[in-house]
């Protein structure tokens, strides 16, 4: 791949549309990504396209989860994950639950086979780790109890998707369910896990206080871990994404000399919010471009909604049980509603499967309809805008409320005071 006279062009209508459109958002008190969002639907195939999404590009976006996945892994406390770990699995499970098998029966209504129907309740309870991240931070609560439940939820539930998709795929490739296959799967999983303890907790504490940043030699350091933790988070049947977040944890601010953490969360941001992530959000707005039948549209909605309902009320369920209040299950609820990129990976890889297996002569009818992906991507979009529109209005309607102040101290260990003046509540 070169740098060519497109890209640059491409890049230059992008970003320019994105941080325009981010302003005006963020001038109307709605987070700065919806208009990322926007720019990316303006510029693509589904109204002006003007602007075609390119393997450049898409590596870029690429780069800008893995940016912004590190920086979020940073800002968060790996304790304050553990400690709420019982709220996060929980959380996690019923938000996969749920979705999964409205999504089931609402595919087989619309007269779906029964592998498509697997398929597309599983792109429903998938919950995108990356947007999630962005959307608390923007609202200035990923430092909260509730950011770290729906951070820690997020991350169950990409094991639990990618579980799943691995039975669900053996099943469409073999006809049977291979449990030495799912074993070794789950043993590479807990042995990740188990070796970013032992590094967390015993190696890394006794590199980063002797980090310099001469030369941008911290930053050298930090992308090395970072790589090394996508790259076995890759190796475990992870998403990279997961590697990242985690490699993050390994240079926060508890365990580093104060100067250097703040240079490298300075570079951390500036690169992943202020290049890679705008162009990330606005790749998300090139996929929507469908064809607008009947058939389509009714598909579409339904699954959007059952993809909402599903994820709001499974969410919220485990959030409940675990000791939340109804207030703070259902801003887990909705913080957890966000799609993003992980469920159109996971469509595109059934699609690629689909595609060599009706070749072979294997399955007669393709594992997912293109109006069943459009829906998919259809729902994506739309749970990506309205998350923190929603989420926004829940938080700032709770902490206006006269009987909310033990539900704002919950936001209070986050940058609170800042998110209040934004706000306009103080």
């Amino acid at each position: 791949m070169m740098i060519s006279e497109t890209l640059i062009v491409n890049l230059l209508i992008i970003l320019s549309a994105a941080w325009l459109l981010g302003y005006i958002f963020s001038r109307f008190g709605l987070p700065v990504m919806l208009g990322e969002l926007m720019a990316g639907l303006i510029l693509g195939p589904a109204l002006l396209d003007v602007v075609h999404s390119s393997e450049q590009i898409e590596l870029l976006a690429d780069l800008g989860i893995f940016f912004v996945m590190f920086y979020a892994g940073m800002e968060m406390d790996p304790r304050l994950l553990l400690a709420h770990i019982r709220p996060a699995l929980a959380t996690a499970l019923g938000g996969f639950v749920l979705p999964f098998v409205m999504g089931y029966f609402t595919t087989r209504v619309f007269g779906g086979t029964v592998f498509q129907a697997l398929f597309v309740g599983m792109g429903l309870s998938v919950t995108a780790i990356a947007v999630q991240a962005v959307i608390l931070q923007n609202l200035r609560i990923h430092h909260s109890n509730i950011g770290h439940i729906i951070m820690g939820a997020a991350i169950a539930d990409d094991i639990f998707s990618l579980v799943t998709l691995g039975v669900l795929l053996g099943l469409a490739k073999s006809g049977v369910v291979e449990p030495v296959a799912i074993l070794m799967l789950l043993g590479k999983v807990v042995l990740f896990f188990g070796f970013t303890i032992v590094v967390g907790e015993f190696v890394m504490p006794r590199l980063t206080p002797h980090l310099t940043d001469s030369g941008g030699k911290a930053f050298t350091f930090a992308m090395i871990v970072a790589l090394v933790m996508a790259f076995l988070a890759e190796k475990a049947g992870l998403h990279l994404v997961i590697g990242a977040f985690l490699a993050g944890q390994f240079v926060r601010r508890e365990i580093m000399d104060q100067r250097i953490y703040e240079l490298l969360n300075d570079r951390f941001y500036s690169i992943s919010y202020g290049f890679l992530t705008p162009i990330f959000f606005a790749t998300l707005g090139f996929q929507l471009a469908f064809t607008w039948t009947g058939e389509f549209i009714a598909l579409a909605c339904a699954l959007t909604a059952v993809a909402i309902l599903g994820k709001v009320l499974g969410c919220g369920l485990g959030a409940k049980l675990t000791g939340q209040d109804t207030t703070e299950a259902l801003v887990v609820g909705i913080g957890m509603n966000g799609r993003g990129a992980v469920e159109l990976v996971i469509a595109s890889v059934v699609i690629q499967l689909s595609d060599q297996l009706l070749a072979s002569g294997v399955i007669r009818e393709p594992l997912l309809t293109p109006n069943q992906f459009s829906a998919l991507v259809f729902m994506a979009f739309v749970t990506t805008i309205m998350t923190p529109i929603i989420l926004k209005w829940l938080v700032v309607r709770s902490c206006s409320s006269a009987d909310g102040a033990a539900f704002c101290a919950l936001w209070d260990q986050g940058d609170s005071e800042e998110f209040r003046a934004e706000k306009g509540m103080e």
